[in-house]
């Protein structure tokens, strides 16, 4: 049996050998017509930001075009499933945030496998959540804010951008972590949500610093934690939720790109090195200043190991806070 195997194996090191210069030409060559890079929100908010910025900054560097599609939808399915079915040649990527963890395991089904059907490229940066109440709330700090929760279970209101959302997910952990109870009202979006904050009509909530931002600075709602491991330059006072009493809380919405699995790694590589050296720019630092999100990078193999972490949390997290998958 072992003498029969090593012809077989010869053929496949030669092969290999032969194919090895074969995909380095490939990646050489790439890109050689427009490439894609599918948002599945709509226009407007940092993820189509992200990705006019990169498809700007690959096009200049690489003098082809790169065209933005926004495809939004079924939150964020629509848009997912359109790359998982394109071709794996580089042309076709994905921007991904929170939802690409997540929903897994708040759907029964998905027209797609998360693990198997994509090809991570890079983490491209992170925004923290913020955990706010309304300006004229008596809830100053996460511990009166706990204090209340445990004094009238399920009666604090928090807003959410829906079942399954980033934000309802970071609240239902900050129950489990805190060992409080409040009733979810969920809204089709961050601005309705936010809006209703302002007004009163909700008490608190947990959101994306880029969503937050622009009504802390006018002063309709007021922030009393930070969900990161550290406090943010852009509010260095600011306590995070770990420094308030709740140890070991950290959520982020974090933003990334995937491309189709099966992509060539020559091409992976080339993609990941330049999306990294536009990370590194100044003038993109500065756009990720402004809407609150902190510039990441690293290697393919890191953003795997990310996104992997990412779906065991929310996994955990959907199952026992007891939400029920939708169809």
């Amino acid at each position: 049996m072992i003498k029969a195997t090593k012809p077989i194996l010869r053929v496949l090191t030669a092969a290999a050998v032969l194919l090895t210069p074969l995909w380095a030409c490939v990646a050489q060559a790439y890109p050689d017509k427009p490439i894609h890079i599918v948002v599945p929100y709509p226009p407007g908010g940092f993820n189509d930001t992200l990705g006019r910025v990169v498809a700007n900054k690959l096009s200049q560097a690489w003098g082809q075009a790169v065209v933005v599609d926004n495809k939004p939808g079924a939150g964020t399915i629509v848009g997912t499933s359109l790359v998982a079915k394109a071709a794996p040649d580089g042309y076709t990527l994905l921007v991904v945030q929170f939802p690409f963890a997540a929903n897994p395991w708040l759907y029964r089904s998905l027209p797609y496998d998360t693990r198997k059907d994509f090809a991570p490229l890079v983490l491209a940066g992170q925004s923290p959540m913020l955990l706010t109440v309304r300006r004229d709330s008596k809830v100053t700090s996460v511990q009166d804010l706990i204090r209340a929760a445990k004094a009238a279970p399920r009666a604090i209101n928090y807003g959410s951008s829906g079942s399954g959302s980033s934000n309802h997910l970071a609240m239902a952990l900050f129950e489990r972590m805190a060992g409080v109870e409040m009733t979810q009202i969920p809204y089709k979006g961050s601005t309705p949500l936010l809006t209703d904050l302002a007004g009163g009509q909700v008490e608190a909530a947990f959101d994306a610093l880029p969503h937050v931002l622009p009504f802390v600075q006018s002063g309709k709602i007021r922030p009393i934690a930070i969900a990161d491991s550290r406090r943010s330059p852009l509010m260095p006072k600011l306590p995070t939720v770990e420094e308030s009493g709740v140890p070991g809380y950290e959520v982020s919405s974090w933003h990334g790109f995937v491309a189709p699995a099966g992509t060539p790694a020559p091409i992976l590589d080339k993609l990941n090195k330049e999306i990294n050296a536009i990370l590194a720019m100044d003038d993109v630092r500065i756009v990720f200043k402004e809407q609150g999100v902190v510039p990441a990078g690293g290697s393919r193999a890191d953003f795997s190991a990310f996104i992997e972490n990412q779906m065991t949390k929310w996994e955990k997290v959907v199952k026992q806070a007891g939400i029920e998958p939708q169809q």
